[in-house]
């Protein structure tokens, strides 16, 4: 009976050199040629289920991992399969098994999993430094006998004795430089938020990563892990207990998805975007595949779209570095849809993470620094959203909400790109290249048309200025488009309650077709996979360059706005809308797939940018663009009033520097001030502590 595993053993050795021979000569070849270098064989699961015999052995993986790896290590010793450039054979080859079609999810994991081979999905939210782990430990007695002893994951283990017969040592030493050390990192991934029910917190696994593997991603990548679960017993302060934690003995990493350089594209794809590229209709195609269950809001949908393709970002020789993320803010009345377009937008980005000003602190948005066992108890830094959202796009909603600390958070992030940590003695700098896109809703809870909109906005100036476009969506009754925004929610909801009801009891004369024509209005022309493989196609291959027409159009366009500008009049627009306005034009020639901004790519932005700056900076007074009603929060005007009411109050009250406010209102109104208006100013100066009022009805200077 003792024979049988052995010739089956046998056999299955047969059966992985056959599958070995038959498919991965190339790789094997390759192997022999680059070895020490790369020591890593990928096998693909389904390659083993098509092979002769193969559902038995890819049924055996599944069960009894360890033993097959042995197998497939004793086909490739017996059969010679690998041969080093010295024609030695290799000491030691990482089997890997990837692409299997079962995944486990983190929180069903049981015991009957353990020694089992799995695969798990998720997102990293930790690692570890790679160090060198000692696997053979090898040690010395006094008398000079070498010990070898095996080590595993976790604790480290010393020999009883010395091994030698007749040596009876029991104090032994270990020798490093005889013993053998693997790389090794730690990883801590956690489940993907979109799977989780309400309620659920995500729940995370420990990865043990060895030799190779390790070193290979960073918290913020989206991987499969694929390797044999395995149980430790817990140890609480020194006794052993019943309960055991479990950690996934690492076999392979497929990194599911990375940022716009790593979504793969086939030919037949691209072949489908240079169409689409072509097409003349491309810009109202891409708008209208942006959440097409929202009707209107054309100009919003376009700025996103140009906010998707980004502009280039670019390195001077003097290494300053110019963003080429376009920031967009939407601030409008509640109900508007914009928490929806931010999560339409965090679809269709190769790269995005959504999060909530109201619940996010600032640590959350950056970074923080944690102690805890993962480290073996040593401060390590854990990612916040913007750093996760490296080379996409970050979509925070509620922007208002968040405390005046956390909002200050963003100012680095947005302008230089970086983020700068200094807790625990870690001093770092982490990037965060994202585009942000912002929503958040006016103080008082509605948009007033006649007030001004640095009183309504409740985010700071220097906050403000930073984003490339800022839109205003009111929520004015106007008939026809009201009836229309009506029509197509109805007929949004009423095709969702036939396709439900479909589903639950097939209606006869309902076909697929049906409900596919039924859909259309809401349907996005562009498929949302497609569209991720355009916006990194275009990232990844597309660099324009500004033609001259293109620059004289934006130049006339920027002297045009500072023009109005007199030495009295406000200042229309910065430094910082130029720069915004070439951003938006390369993303506008991005979308194109060309490699020159034309002239009408700087025409298509100029009209946009314009419809923001109207909204936001335009006075209605004096008929001008005033830039400075947003960058400062105080418009000139106001300063203007400001600086009346200080010099009348120095000639009423001279060195005293007091006079009656009813005085000081006179004085001011008649150099053309409206009364409310240097009331407004005078309460302004008081609210600032620059004056004060000792007596009901005197105002004096600090």
């Amino acid at each position: 009976m003792e024979n049988t595993p052995s010739l089956q053993d046998t056999d299955k050795t047969a059966d992985w050199s056959r599958l070995l021979k038959s498919k991965y000569k190339k790789e094997l070849g390759e192997l022999s040629r680059e070895y020490p270098h790369k020591r890593s064989l990928y096998i693909d699961y389904r390659d083993v289920i098509r092979a002769h015999g193969g559902t038995k052995l890819a049924d055996e993986l599944l069960e009894n991992p360890g033993k097959v790896l042995e197998d497939v290590w004793d086909a490739i010793k017996n059969s010679q399969l690998v041969r080093t450039k010295d024609g030695k054979e290799p000491k030691g080859i990482n089997i890997r098994f990837t692409n299997l079609p079962k995944k486990t999810g983190i929180r069903l994991i049981r015991s009957d999993d353990i020694n089992t081979f799995v695969s798990v999905e998720g997102i990293l939210r930790k690692t570890t430094e790679v160090r060198p782990r000692v696997v053979e430990a090898v040690f010395r007695c006094p008398a000079g006998h070498f010990t070898i002893k095996k080590q595993k994951y976790g604790k480290f283990i010393e020999p009883d004795g010395c091994a030698t017969d007749g040596c009876t040592f029991k104090k032994l030493e270990l020798v490093p430089k005889r013993s053998k050390f693997v790389d090794s990192q730690k990883l801590r991934i956690q489940e993907s938020p979109e799977g989780l029910r309400g309620g659920e917190q995500p729940q995370t696994l420990d990865i043990d990563v060895t030799d190779d593997l390790s070193g290979r991603v960073s918290p913020g990548d989206r991987v499969i892990i694929n390797g044999i679960l395995r149980s430790m017993q817990r140890i609480v302060r020194g006794e052993k207990s019943t309960v055991f934690d479990i950690f996934l003995e690492c076999n392979s990493i497929e990194i599911a998805e990375k940022e716009f350089e790593e979504v793969d594209i086939d030919e037949k794809a691209e072949d489908e975007i240079r169409a689409l590229s072509k097409d003349p209709m491309i810009y109202r195609m891409i708008t209208h595949s942006i959440a097409p269950t929202i009707y209107g809001s054309e100009d919003v949908k376009q700025a996103i779209a140009l906010q998707l393709f980004g502009g280039i970002a670019k390195e001077m020789p003097d290494g300053t570095h110019l963003r080429g993320d376009i920031h967009v803010l939407l601030i409008g009345d509640p109900g508007i849809a914009k928490s929806q377009l931010l999560r339409y937008v965090v679809k269709l980005s190769p790269r995005a993470i959504y999060t909530s000003g109201q619940s996010s602190t600032a640590a959350g948005l950056t970074a923080t620094a944690v102690k805890d066992e993962f480290g073996e108890g040593r401060w390590t830094l854990e990612a916040g959203a913007l750093v996760l959202a490296d080379m996409g796009v970050a979509a925070v909603d509620e922007m208002d909400k968040m405390e005046k600390g956390d909002r200050s958070a963003l100012h680095e992030a947005m302008e230089q790109q970086s983020i700068s940590v200094a807790k625990a003695g870690i001093t770092a700098t982490l990037k965060s290249r994202c585009a942000l896109l912002g929503a958040a809703n006016p103080k008082y809870g509605r948009f007033d048309m006649f007030g001004d909109i640095s009183d309504q906005i409740n985010m700071p100036p220097s906050l403000l200025s930073r984003f490339d476009l800022i839109f205003i969506m009111t929520d004015q009754p106007e008939q026809k488009r009201d009836l229309a925004i009506a029509e197509h929610i109805l007929k949004a909801h009423s095709t969702g309650e036939l396709i439900a009801q479909h589903k639950k009891t097939p209606i006869p004369g309902v076909t697929d077709e049906y409900i596919q024509q039924q859909l259309k209005p809401v349907m996005p022309d562009i498929d949302p996979s497609l569209f991720r493989k355009y916006v990194a196609y275009s990232k990844r291959s597309c660099y324009p360059i500004l033609s001259p027409e293109a620059q004289e159009v934006l130049v006339a366009y920027y002297l045009k706005l500072r023009g109005i500008a007199e030495p009295n009049k406000p200042v229309p627009v910065t430094a910082r809308q130029l720069e915004a306005l070439v951003r938006l034009a390369e993303a506008s020639a991005r979308i194109r797939l060309s490699d020159t901004i034309e002239q009408s790519d700087a025409e298509r932005v100029i009209h946009i940018v314009d419809a923001c700056l109207r909204q936001i900076a335009y006075d209605a007074k004096t008929g001008t663009f005033d830039i400075d009603k947003v960058v400062t929060g105080i418009s000139k005007e106001k300063r203007d009033i400001v600086r009346v009411i200080k010099d009348a109050i120095r000639d009423i009250g001279g060195e005293g520097r007091r006079a009656g406010i009813d005085q000081v209102i006179d004085a001011a109104s008649s150099k053309g001030f409206a009364r409310e208006k240097v009331k407004e100013g005078i309460d302004m100066l008081l609210r600032h502590g620059e004056a004060m009022e000792p007596k009901s009805g005197i105002i004096q200077l600090i």
